[in-house]
């Protein structure tokens, strides 16, 4: 079975909010046990229009795991946590068997 990945990119507007959010979401991600591949750190572009803020990258066992992970209680409290803290763009790609 593939892994599934979370690719997400993150524009703070509220920080005090965004930090919370952040406190939950990894609450998240313990819980699950979500292997976190990339959380922040330099960006470099090397082609395009692209300027993340932030990225992020989190590893699953399957497509069927991540969702479990995006529906969770405590990851839907986080994403009612972020509403307004800023803008973030969020998908779910299979990896390569």
């Amino acid at each position: 079975m593939p892994k599934a990945y979370i690719i997400a990119t993150v524009k703070t507007t509220n920080l005090e909010q965004m930090l919370k959010y952040r406190e939950w979401s990894g609450k998240a991600i313990a819980e699950l046990q979500v292997k976190v591949l990339v959380r922040g750190g330099a960006i470099e572009v090397l082609e395009g229009d692209w300027q993340p803020e932030r990225v992020v990258m989190l590893e699953f066992e399957s497509l069927e795991k991540a969702r479990a992970y995006y529906d969770s209680e405590t990851y839907t409290h986080a994403r009612k946590v972020r509403e307004g803290a800023g803008v973030l763009n969020m998908i779910v790609v299979e990896g390569v068997a």
